[in-house]
């Protein structure tokens, strides 16, 4: 029997079975274990991340792979201004985190960071763009241009 100091005293709330913590506790690990595996992906898929960069009138595409080592991951210039950054940290199993950096160009002591977004497990279910972070509107301090992005976590086979 557990013991509870409050057992047994007339109007006391607590509880002496064990059942209802057993089963708190259950439910507590099935939504960790669902939650850790989020970022785990079936055994056939690569990660692939996604991501449009729109600036004046011209449209990128850029594509991310999973690193193990964030600095081997180069930046991409946008026109003069802008230059973006998008690491995809794991494996070709799994998803730990994905980091997007944007620098301004055309500011003294360029490149400077103006812009950064760290995302955690569990990623949404879509592979739309920009189905993992929405449109992101970044401005220059030098004549405020500005830079969109939008980014969508998939896979290799969802092209």
């Amino acid at each position: 029997m557990l013991h509870t100091p409050d057992a047994g005293r007339p109007g006391s709330r607590r509880s002496t079975s064990l059942l209802p913590r057993l089963v708190c506790g259950l439910a507590a690990a099935v939504a960790t274990a669902s939650g850790a595996a989020d970022n785990v992906l079936p055994d056939t898929a690569t990660p692939l991340l996604r991501c449009e960069l729109r600036y004046v009138s011209t449209t990128m595409r850029i594509e991310a792979r999973p690193v193990a080592d964030p600095y081997t991951v180069a930046a991409q210039d946008v026109g003069t201004r802008f230059r973006f950054k998008a690491v995809v940290l794991g494996t070709p199993e799994r998803v730990d985190s994905v980091s997007l950096y944007t620098y301004d160009m055309a500011v003294e002591n360029a490149p400077v960071l103006v812009h950064e977004v760290v995302l955690r497990p569990p990623f949404p279910a879509t592979s739309t763009i920009p189905g993992l972070t929405g449109w992101n509107h970044v401005y220059s301090s030098r004549l405020g241009r500005e830079l969109v992005y939008g980014c969508a976590l998939g896979t290799e086979a969802a092209r």
